[in-house]
This record gives C-alpha cells, structure tokens and sequence, in this order.
C-alpha cells in the first residue's frame, strides 16, 4: 500500500509541471502540496487499514472542497 501512495506522489508531481507549464500556477501549487502529502504518507509504513482510513479521509476533504467550490464560487464558462 505504501507504493501506492509513493506511486500517486509521482503522478501528481507529473501533473504539477504540466499545471505549471500550462500557466495555472495555483493548480500547481496544489498539486505540489498533494505530492508532498502522498510521498511522506508512503515512507511512512503504517497498515494498510490505516492508509485506507487516510485515503478515505482525503477524498472526503477533496469532494467536500470540490462541492463547495463548484457551486459557490466558480462561474461558468468564465475563463481567458
């Protein structure tokens, strides 16, 4: 399980310079926080019912941010 998370780390460091070069700096920013986030939580070795329980806790946080951003904040079809 502690691959795994290591494995997410990379891919959202991959999307964190691809957000970069695509100039959307603070999506960027976001996703070197989650790199940093998954690749600790991957040398942590703690069990695999408790990287369950912190990946379950994430995804609530994220769909919650998500939700409240989507509905609350946003405007649609405003962009460059």
């Amino acid at each position: 399980m502690d691959k795994m998370f290591k494995l997410m780390g990379w891919w959202t460091g991959i999307f964190a310079v691809l957000f970069y070069v695509g100039d959307m700096v603070e999506v960027s920013l976001i996703m070197v926080a989650n790199t940093g986030f998954f690749v600790l939580l991957g040398f942590l070795n703690i069990s695999e019912r408790m990287y369950l329980y912190i990946f379950g806790a994430y995804l609530t946080v994220f769909f919650v941010g998500f939700t409240y951003y989507t509905t609350f904040i946003h405007i649609p079809g405003a962009g460059h």
